[in-house]
C-alpha cells in the first residue's frame, strides 16, 4: 500500500514538472497582479459607494419611523429595517416609482392583483413604499415550492408570506388586512415573455376570495418589469414538459439590469356580488390588460428600458 501511494506522489511530481512550470506560473501571476488589482480595487470602490448611498438614503428618509419600531415587536422592527433597505435599493437601482398609491383605500382589506416577471423584483420593492408610507404590510400568497427553500421560514412568518388556498386568503382579507395575489404564478414568471400577456389559464381562485371576502381588487402593473429580468427562450418545450411534471421553475433566469421600474396601481374594482368568479376574472384581465397597454412598450426592450432612467418617455394615451 505504501509503495502504491508513493508511485502515485512519485508520478504526479514528475507530471508537474514535465508538463507545469513553476517558476513561470508565479512570474506570470506577479506579472498580472498589477492588472488585477487595477480592476478590482474600482470594482470594490464602486460596491462601498453603492452601500454608501444605500445607508446615507436609509437613514435620511426612514430614521425615525426604524427608531419608533425598534420598541415593538421584533417582527415589526424588522420588517421596518427591511423595507427600507428594499425601498432605498429600488430608488438606486432602478429608480422605482410608485404611481396611483392614492387609489388604495385606507382603512380596508383590498385584494391586490399583479402581474408576474420573471422575478416579482417589483412586488418586494411596492409591499416596502406601502408599509413605510401606511404602516400597513400587505400579506403575500407565494408558491409552494419557496417554502420548501432553507430560511425560508423566518421571512414567510415576518413577512406575512402563506402558499394560500382560497379559505386562508379569505380569513386574512376579511380580518381587515392587504394581500396580494398573482393568478399567473410560477407559470407566468416562467414562461411570460416581453410582450406581457397574462398566462392565467383557468384560474379563478383570486376571484373567489374576493367574492367570499366582499373586497374590492387594484390590478398592480409595473413597467419594464420584463427587462429587468428574463427567462431564456430556448427549449420552452422541454422546459414547459419539465415544469408540467415538477411543478418547480427549471427555466433559467438572466438580467438584473438597471431598468426604470414604475408600478402603476389601478382603479379599485368593488365588490359585486352578481359576478361570478369567471365574470370577475375576466373584469380584472380587461382592468390589467388596460394598465399593460397604456404604459408598457410592447415588446420590451432591455435598452430602451435602460434609457428610461436618463431619458423619461412620453406615455400612452
Amino acid at each position: 500500500m505504501f509503495s502504491i501511494l508513493f508511485n502515485l506522489r512519485k508520478i504526479l511530481e514528475d507530471t508537474i514538472v514535465e508538463y507545469i512550470d513553476v517558476d513561470f506560473t508565479l512570474w506570470l501571476s506577479w506579472l498580472l497582479m498589477p492588472l488585477l488589482i487595477t480592476f478590482l480595487l474600482p470594482l470594490a470602490i464602486a460596491v462601498l459607494l453603492y452601500l454608501t448611498a444605500l445607508i446615507l438614503y436609509v437613514y435620511k428618509l426612514h430614521r425615525v419611523k426604524l427608531r419608533n419600531a425598534y420598541g415593538t415587536d421584533w417582527r415589526n422592527a424588522a420588517r421596518n429595517v427591511v423595507a427600507a433597505v428594499w425601498d432605498a435599493h429600488g430608488w438606486i437601482w432602478y429608480g422605482y416609482e410608485a404611481v396611483g398609491l392614492e387609489n388604495i383605500p385606507q382603512n380596508e382589506p383590498v385584494l391586490f392583483v399583479y402581474y408576474h416577471g420573471a422575478i416579482p423584483i417589483d412586488l418586494y420593492y411596492f409591499i416596502s413604499k406601502v408599509l413605510l408610507l401606511n404602516s400597513k404590510l400587505i400579506h403575500t400568497v407565494a408558491d409552494r415550492f419557496l417554502f420548501k427553500c432553507p430560511g425560508w421560514s423566518i421571512i414567510s412568518d415576518a413577512l406575512k408570506v402563506i402558499p394560500g388556498t382560497v379559505q386562508t386568503c379569505s380569513a386574512i382579507l376579511k380580518e381587515g388586512n392587504m394581500l396580494a395575489i398573482s393568478p399567473g404564478g410560477v407559470y407566468e414568471a416562467q414562461f411570460g415573455d416581453s410582450y406581457y400577456q397574462l398566462l392565467w389559464k383557468k384560474r379563478v381562485g383570486f376571484a373567489k376570495v374576493a367574492i367570499d371576502a366582499k373586497v374590492c381588487i387594484i390590478p398592480l402593473f409595473t413597467k419594464n418589469v420584463r427587462e429587468a429580468f428574463r427567462t431564456i427562450s430556448w427549449g420552452r418545450r422541454m422546459w414547459l414538459r419539465i415544469y408540467a411534471a415538477t411543478r418547480f421553475p427549471f427555466v433559467p433566469i438572466y438580467g438584473g439590469f438597471p431598468v426604470k421600474l414604475t408600478t402603476y396601481v389601478g382603479k379599485p374594482i368593488p365588490y359585486d356580488g352578481n359576478l361570478t368568479p369567471e365574470e370577475l376574472q375576466m373584469k380584472v384581465a380587461d382592468a390589467l390588460n388596460n394598465l399593460i397597454n397604456q404604459h408598457q412598450r410592447i415588446p420590451g426592450s432591455i435598452s430602451l428600458a435602460l434609457l428610461e432612467r436618463v431619458y423619461t418617455t412620453k406615455e400612452k394615451q
